[in-house]
């Protein structure tokens, strides 16, 4: 028992400081820019007029807007030319319970990246990445935007434009599930990801960490960095095994209205608002323990 709480102890400390390049605190001006990718990625879900509208706002001209035969996910391509930027903004689903269920967590093996990635995921991935690659912009940085499965869609897009020499910006998703595994986050680290998530939001939590499988690195793993967002002016930091534990709190949590209501991109726009002016850090801690997962030192035979 005290071998393997030792082993898992090197485990998290490999995790929480090698596994990710993170961001250890963000200003007004950086919540300004997940607020407008927020709006961006709400508007994924409206009509062709109201996707225009946020994205001229933004400095952005629509050049593409395209559904992906035979899945739930739709994509966007822009343009600021004074910025010399490409966006691709991938709408997912706001139904929680679709992202949850219908979702068969299996991996297999991606050519183009190299690494394991979720194969639902990963064909509406291949499918955006052989309609986009003509329309890039030579010379131009490509960032990526999605809510829920078009999160996850959006991050491995990322990580295949990147692959092939793509100069990738930055990749923001809202309500993410994960779409890899530690191999797959260990090789990516060097992305620029950006994960808010909300309290009760359950899909960026699934599939959930299993103790068994902890010394698998086969297991599913978020990568980037986690911003979690509460509903005030405070947010938290997370990366490493600390965003991976935190969804050990929702263990004993029947699902409810609440979580319905937490995935939404209408939640997440204003969870961020109050972020504007003067965002206050805090520490977030999980209330679980390892030995939760073990049993007690105290009831260790003498």
């Amino acid at each position: 028992m005290i071998k393997t709480l030792q082993i898992i102890t090197l485990l998290i400390a490999f995790f929480s400081s090698s596994l990710y390049a993170q961001r250890d605190s963000f200003t007004a001006n950086d919540f300004s820019s997940f607020l407008e990718a927020a709006y961006i990625a709400d508007a994924t879900y409206k009509t062709e007029d109201a996707i225009k509208s946020v994205l001229s706002k933004q400095g952005y001209e629509l050049q593409v807007l395209r559904q992906v035969d035979g899945y739930s996910v739709a994509f966007i391509i822009a343009i600021n030319r004074m910025t010399k930027h490409q966006l691709i903004a991938v709408r997912g689903t706001s139904n929680i319970e679709n992202a949850v269920v219908d979702v068969a967590f299996v991996l297999v093996e991606d050519k183009i990246t190299g690494i394991d990635i979720h194969q639902g995921f990963l064909l509406s991935a291949r499918d955006i990445y052989e309609q986009v690659r003509p329309l890039l912009e030579p010379g131009y940085k490509i960032n990526t935007i999605g809510h829920s499965l078009g999160g996850a869609t959006a991050l491995i897009l990322a990580m295949m434009l990147d692959a092939q020499g793509y100069n990738v910006d930055e990749v923001i998703t809202f309500g993410q599930p994960k779409v890899t595994n530690i191999t797959g986050s260990q090789t990516f680290k060097h992305l620029n990801v950006k994960r808010l998530v909300t309290p009760k939001d359950m899909v960026p939590l699934v599939p959930p960490v299993d103790p068994v499988n902890l010394m698998d690195f086969s297991i599913f793993w978020h990568q980037g960095t986690e911003v979690f967002l509460y509903s005030d002016q405070r947010y938290a930091v997370l990366t490493g095994m600390n965003s991976m534990l935190r969804a050990a709190s929702f263990l004993n949590d029947v699902p409810s209205e609440q979580h319905l209501s937490h995935h939404f991109m209408s939640s997440y726009i204003e969870y961020l608002k109050p972020k504007l002016e003067n965002p206050i850090q805090v520490e977030y801690k999980n209330d679980f323990s390892i030995t939760d997962w073990f049993g007690s030192s105290n009831n260790k035979t003498p």
